[in-house]
């Protein structure tokens, strides 16, 4: 008997499922295999690093997906006659993509060989960014949406400041990525070093007054 499930926990990473799975595909799945693989595939690309997003025969049958072999075998099958899954390749060769635009592509590329090494394969899913984890762990659950906004700051401010304003977000208890965002937008307009040093000016004007008025109740 299986254990009872304890529940989702908050700080969990989130993997984005397309709106076409639960509209249309689950229609057409024909069972918990080809479910459980589809699922898997998702999961492991969704989760990889790597400029060619692609699975590999051994990807699945290590996975733990509570199937044997044959029945992981079965259930990629399935998913590639419902044109879920892609396959291209041939023996070791052999790779799996989900039906995408990038996937699609890319399964295209290495069926006509014109695919360069230099994409790289990752087969195991890959721990996401650190700005991730951090927003995870400090602000709120990660929605695609979210992410997107992660991915675009990213680009945008050193990575520093990304750091520097989740944990600002924290300390002023102002835990959404707005706030954050609004924090990251003010230094690149008016320069974060100027506003520290602005900061550190008024904090040293400050500590001038309080020891002038502790001077004069000395007497």
């Amino acid at each position: 008997m299986m254990k009872a499930f304890g529940g989702f926990q908050g700080s969990e990473t989130f993997t984005a499922i397309p709106d076409t799975f639960f509209a249309e595909l689950l229609e057409v799945l024909a069972d918990a295999e080809e479910l459980k693989v589809v699922l898997h595939a998702m999961w492991s690309i969704e989760h990889m690093d790597s400029a060619l997003q692609a699975l590999t025969d051994q990807d699945f049958a290590a996975a733990a997906l509570g199937l044997r072999l044959d029945q992981v075998k079965s259930g990629l099958e399935k998913a590639i006659e419902h044109g879920i899954m892609l396959r291209a390749g041939q023996g070791n060769e052999t790779r799996y993509f989900l039906n995408s635009p990038r996937g699609r592509a890319a399964a295209k590329a290495l069926a006509e060989g014109t695919l360069g090494k230099a994409a790289g394969i990752s087969s195991a899913p890959m721990e996401r960014p650190n700005v991730f984890k951090l927003y995870e762990e400090n602000i709120g659950p990660l929605t695609p949406l979210i992410a997107d906004a992660l991915r675009d700051a990213e680009s945008t401010y050193p990575a520093e400041w990304l750091d520097e304003a989740i944990e600002l977000a924290v300390k002023n208890n102002k835990r959404s990525w707005s706030y954050c965002e609004a924090i990251l937008r003010r230094w690149k307009e008016e320069g974060r070093g100027k506003k520290q040093n602005r900061r550190d000016d008024q904090a040293a004007r400050q500590r001038d007054v309080e020891e002038k008025i502790r001077r004069f109740i000395r007497g």
